[in-house]
């Protein structure tokens, strides 16, 4: 029997008039947990998620005993030099856990935790976490002094500072998500460079590489050759070399090692950096290891009309950062560019090239460019920039302080200026509101964590949208110009009176459409209705891709079970369109829950004949409880 955090949706959670009742007050996970067995996974419901990204040697210092560290030389304590550590660590994420449970974050990713060489390369110590030396310790500057980095040899007894952040962080429901580097080690560092170790004894070196672990191809010279790109060395770091299967063992078991301390999902560090065939072995590892684990990737600087970027999001095992649509919002609110909303929409537009593009992480800035306020430190654009990748589609990720407005302006807010030391903890600010507030939207209303997304108006200035779910919807209006009236938008929400979640306003809904709805200077109007929801034994969440669908058509699963219409095929279950390459639904499963069904997909098509999938019967073993997911690609039909 394997053991999962709580479910969302499982049976009995949230009856529909509390939901819409209480979106403002409710931002916590139900508190169930759920046996699940046979086959599963979880990983879709961290599209409920909201995300906080901390470096975490610039958040807090709640132990500053371990500051120091092996190399008092790398600790700057009045912080003022940019390239050492200044303190913060793992007692520090403890002592605020409340702080950023009350903002309704549900999981933190935190910069890579393993220990790092202890040496300066060009001035910079690695408090980044990215230049590793053992990833099997743990890095002593985040935990107390005089424990044991170990993870061997603290493995029985977990009484480590993580270990105590783990259980503090699922003591309130909340994920850990684990930074982690594959791609290389650390630079030279004082004639060191790439010298690696396996829980304190040393197995490679790359000025010494008899066991060929690293390539040595130098730098990379053609950022456009796909071969350098993959092979060389990234600013002088020591790259691994994927082929050696004794490293691919040796960093598999590493992570698995945190996995099984605990950690609930993965980020992982310039993945583009090495062959997709590599990441396929690994996400699969992982999965086996820990089917429920969540895996995101940085290909950094993404964009759905990059081909190599999208095949590694279908195809690699792993989603990614959504750098596409990062870059649009910046360019659009931060920057001022003359299209406007029209900018990001065009990214939107281009969702169909992902397989899962409602599970794109998707965030405003990060630890590697300027905070969006170095940009434009107006306040009330940075709150129209958060509320928009709060409710549309992906994963919503803030960068720590953001709810703080923390930014430090010097050579532009580039690295290193871009990681300053947390200072504030204001639980007033409208950015720590907006954030509370839209996180409880986002666990309530399945429309924003797992809908379509429909443009209903939308100008350079003024951008209106809707995100529907069956019948959940949640309608959004953003503003980034002066106060303007819109004579009329369709909403698709009931008619009635509606409650704006972040202003408490109240809007009247007729017809489907909001009639002259004024929207403010940096205005956002967010009203969220939660319908019906799906509640069973077992919840199945099918998700099909490669089916190109016409108006008038439903894709619809049948099979040889009750759910399914016992393959009368109209009575199978109709799917949801989230976008011209994905059709996707919850299916309830009670009778069959427990047993192996067959299914297939089909097309309902109006005045037509069905239209069957030309494949054999797919097989499945339904879990006996809790959420499953089915991801499938349509294979050319036959008419019935």
């Amino acid at each position: 029997m394997v053991k999962t955090p709580p479910s969302l949706y499982s049976a009995g959670q949230y009856q529909v008039e509390n939901a819409n009742a209480e979106v403002e007050a409710l931002v916590e996970a139900p508190a169930s947990e759920i046996n699940l067995e046979f086959l599963y996974t979880r990983d879709i419901e961290f599209r409920q998620e909201t995300i906080y990204f901390v470096v975490v040697d610039r958040f807090y210092d709640g132990d500053r005993d371990n500051s120091e560290g092996h190399n008092p030389e790398l600790y700057d304590p009045q912080g003022e030099d940019w390239g050492k550590y200044w303190g913060g660590d793992l007692q520090g994420v403890i002592d605020k856990l409340d702080y950023l449970k009350d903002m309704g974050v549900s999981a933190i990713w935190l910069t890579p935790l393993f220990e790092q060489v202890e040496e300066l390369f060009v001035g910079n110590a690695a408090m980044h976490g990215y230049w590793t030396k053992d990833f099997k310790r743990i890095n002593p500057r985040y935990i107390g002094k005089g424990e044991n980095p170990s993870l061997n040899n603290t493995q029985s007894t977990k009484d480590t500072t993580f270990d105590r952040l783990i259980a503090e962080l699922h003591k309130r429901k909340m994920k850990l998500i684990l930074d982690i580097v594959c791609n290389h080690s650390s630079p030279d560092t004082q004639g060191s460079k790439g010298e690696l170790y396996d829980d304190g004894i040393k197995i490679a070196d790359f000025h010494n590489d008899v066991n060929h672990w690293y390539h040595h191809y130098g730098e990379v010279q053609n950022w456009e050759d796909e071969w350098q790109v993959q092979n060389c060395e990234l600013a002088g770091l020591a790259t691994f070399n994927e082929n050696n299967v004794e490293y691919r063992n040796y960093i598999k078991l590493a992570i698995k090692q945190w996995l099984d301390r605990g950690v609930d999902a993965l980020r992982v560090d310039t993945v583009k950096h090495m062959p997709i065939w590599f990441w396929q072995e690994f996400t699969s590892d992982m999965y086996n290891h820990k089917p429920e684990v969540f895996i995101f990737g940085e290909w950094i600087y993404s964009h759905p009309s990059d081909d190599r970027s999208v095949e590694f999001a279908n195809n690699s095992g792993m989603t990614i950062l959504d750098f596409g649509l990062c870059v649009a919002i910046r360019a659009a609110l931060a920057q001022g560019a003359e299209g406007g909303f029209h900018v990001i929409q065009e990214i939107f537009d281009q969702d169909d090239r992902y397989n899962g593009a409602t599970e794109l992480v998707t965030f405003i800035d990060n630890h590697d460019m300027p905070r969006f306020q170095s940009l434009n430190p107006d306040p009330a654009m940075l709150k129209v920039a958060i509320a928009l990748i709060m409710t549309s589609r992906g994963i919503p990720c803030i960068y720590y302080g953001t709810e703080q407005y923390l930014h430090n302006d010097t050579d532009g807010g580039n690295d290193p200026y871009n990681r300053p030391m947390m200072e504030n903890w204001d639980t007033d600010t409208d950015i720590y509101r907006y954030i509370r507030l839209l996180s409880g939207v986002r666990r309530l209303n399945p429309a924003v964590s797992m809908g379509s997304h429909w443009a209903k108006y939308l100008t350079p200035d003024v951008y209106c949208y809707v995100r529907r779910y069956r019948s959940s919807v949640c309608f959004v209006a953003l503003n980034r110009g002066e106060d303007v009236t819109i004579p009329e938008v369709p909403t698709d929400l009931p008619d009635g009176e509606h409650t704006c979640v972040v202003t408490r306003n109240k809007y009247e809904v007729k017809d489907g459409k909001i009639y002259d709805l004024q929207l403010e200077a940096r205005g956002v109007i967010v009203l969220s209705h939660v319908g019906e929801r799906v509640k069973a034994q077992t919840i199945i969440r099918a998700q099909l891709n490669g089916v190109h669908t016409q108006p008038g058509e439903t894709i619809v699963v049948v099979g040889d079970c009750p759910e399914l219409g016992n393959w009368d095929i109209s009575k199978g279950y109709p799917l949801e369109y989230i976008n011209s390459n994905t059709w996707f639904g919850e299916i309830p499963f009670n009778e069959s829950a427990g047993k192996l069904i067959s299914y297939k997909y089909a097309m309902w098509r109006e005045g037509q004949s069905p239209l069957r999938e030309n494949t054999l019967n797919r097989r499945w073993v339904v879990a006996k409880e809790g959420t499953v997911k089915w991801r499938d690609t349509w294979v050319s039909g036959r008419e019935s």
